[in-house]
């Protein structure tokens, strides 16, 4: 595992800026990836100033998918403007990244800025995760035969969703969610999952009872985001702007 941290760290450091953080989200981080699962590394860049302010702006997202050595990464990184931008605009995306316990580098801004990202959390955040199940549901009903990952994604996002309204924490791992949901049924989805490949397929699935289950856990989502006590709007906008300024400043000088 430390071989496979320095190989990842190694991969960020040859991007063309420093980085706020960079830490791994997708299937490792959700608690089901396959043995061929590519590791999703996402985070925050800083582009200096001269390519802030110029007529040649630098780039605002880097996007990079590589296999090297036998490792598959898809890394993705925001300027650091851009994804405080998107912090703000209640993406859950950005608050799991952020919060992501999988960290590949980090910086004493790093600390500071899941501080801040408290008070982005609000209850409107329900609109992500309810769009995002809606997507990956519409997804899982179409394929024929159906796979698991988009099932797995139905309930991850929901349950993250449903969590995040009653609590305000950020919790992304469905192995984790299940521990409070006690849903009988997705130990044995993880497992099919962690024991395939990344498209593993399922046979002798009842998507009806699935369809029944989702349509539960939408209700419960939309319900916990009615009651929440979350704001409705965050609260770090000022103290984000201080931060993107100080790092900016200091990045360059």
């Amino acid at each position: 595992m430390i071989h496979l941290i320095q190989r990842l760290i190694d991969e960020a450091k040859r991007q063309p800026y420093p980085h706020l953080f960079i830490t791994v989200s997708g299937a490792h981080l959700y608690g089901f990836p396959s043995p061929d699962s590519d590791y999703d590394l996402r985070g925050v860049h800083v582009l200096p100033i001269n390519e802030v302010i110029g007529l040649e702006p630098g780039q605002e997202t880097i996007e990079v998918s590589e296999v090297r050595d036998s490792l598959e990464f898809d890394l993705v990184t925001h300027d650091i403007k851009k994804f405080f931008g998107l912090l703000l605009k209640k993406n859950g995306y950005v608050l799991e990244q952020v919060f992501s316990p999988l960290i590949v580098l980090s910086t004493p801004e790093h600390d500071e800025l899941k501080a801040l990202a408290d008070g982005c959390i609000t209850r409107f955040h329900f609109h992500h995760y309810l769009g995002f199940a809606n997507t990956q549901w519409r997804l899982f009903e179409k394929e024929s035969p159906p796979r698991v990952k988009p099932l797995l994604y139905v309930y991850r996002v929901l349950l993250t969703g449903i969590h995040l309204m009653q609590t305000g924490e950020v919790q992304p791992n469905l192995v984790t969610l299940n521990e409070k949901f006690r849903l009988p049924y997705i130990p044995e989805l993880i497992e099919c999952k962690l024991s395939g490949v990344e498209h593993s397929t399922l046979t002798n699935v009842d998507v009806e009872f699935h369809r029944r289950e989702f349509e539960r856990l939408v209700e419960e989502l939309e319900m916990a985001g009615e009651n929440s006590n979350l704001p409705e709007a965050p609260r770090s906008q000022k103290a984000l702007n201080d931060l993107l300024i100080r790092v900016r400043w200091n990045r360059t000088h």
